[in-house]
């Protein structure tokens, strides 16, 4: 996780939800990007 850049941890974040990969693994990603502070980059859903 940590060679991925910002925008490619985020992307993947998307990538896995839609294809509805398993939760510990979105979880993982989540983790991560909290870590690096990049909560602010995930777009809210309605």
């Amino acid at each position: 996780m940590r060679k991925l850049s910002d925008e490619l941890l985020i992307e993947s974040y998307y990538k896995a939800i839609e294809l509805k990969l398993s939760l510990d693994f979105i979880r993982l990603i989540e983790t991560e990007i909290h870590r690096r502070s990049l909560s602010h980059k995930l777009k809210v859903s309605s």
